[in-house]
């Protein structure tokens, strides 16, 4: 398998795992978020939407504090499990799914605030647990601009480079993903591979855009 091949497929699998912890994560913070109500929530929003609006750089660099070998999670890491996560793919889906979370959070709680609540009241009057009303009424109603989110988060994870290259590096076959691998082919000098790399990532983003916005229309969150 070729360089850019390798790269592609790196890329594919860090952002569907970013995707889907993002998936879960994001999720669930939508829905707390949506119909809970405790002092602070406005503050705990702007937290959550931070990796949106920082650079992917600074982000990276507080990930590298808490994840490296000195750090309070990557120290007890090291120690208890003998895990590393800097300079390698799985630090690179922790990196993507950090800088694209707040897509998928975001895109949920919009979903879950337009479901009516008295369709919930509806099942909570007929005796459905709090855990089926959830399954069977809300998130079927909001799945479409989850799913609009989650699409989101994938093509950022795709073109994901500032978080992922302090955190991960640019080891080629191991963490060099497709942004980095055009970074690394234009510094080379290597416009056709980095033509190609572009052209790759440009399809398929905007494949990713257009679905998205079939799914949830006006939901399409921009960076």
């Amino acid at each position: 398998m070729g360089p850019t091949w390798t790269a592609l497929s790196l890329s594919l699998t860090v952002a569907l795992w970013a995707t889907g912890i993002c998936l879960v994560t994001g999720t669930a913070t939508g829905y707390l978020l949506a119909r809970g109500k405790f002092p602070g929530k406005d503050v705990a929003d702007a937290i959550l939407t931070l990796p949106m609006v920082m650079p992917p750089t600074v982000m990276g660099y507080y990930l590298l504090v808490l994840l490296g070998r000195k750090g309070p999670i990557g120290g007890w890491l090291q120690s208890q499990f003998g895990i590393n996560l800097i300079f390698t793919w799985q630090g690179a889906v922790i990196a993507s799914a950090v800088v694209a979370f707040p897509l998928v959070f975001k895109a949920a709680r919009a979903a879950f605030e337009v479901v009516d609540p008295q369709l919930e009241k509806a099942g909570r009057v007929l005796g459905i647990s709090e855990a089926a009303i959830f399954f069977r009424i809300t998130l079927p109603l909001a799945w479409r601009g989850i799913l609009s989110g989650a699409l989101l988060a994938f093509a950022r994870s795709m073109g994901e480079f500032g978080a992922t290259l302090m955190v991960a590096g640019s080891i080629p076959g191991k963490t060099q993903t497709l942004s980095i691998a055009v970074y690394e082919a234009v510094q080379a000098g290597q416009d056709d591979e980095a033509g190609m790399l572009v052209l790759i990532t440009s399809v398929t983003c905007i494949a990713i855009l257009l679905a998205a916005g079939r799914l949830a229309p006006g939901q399409v969150v921009s960076r």
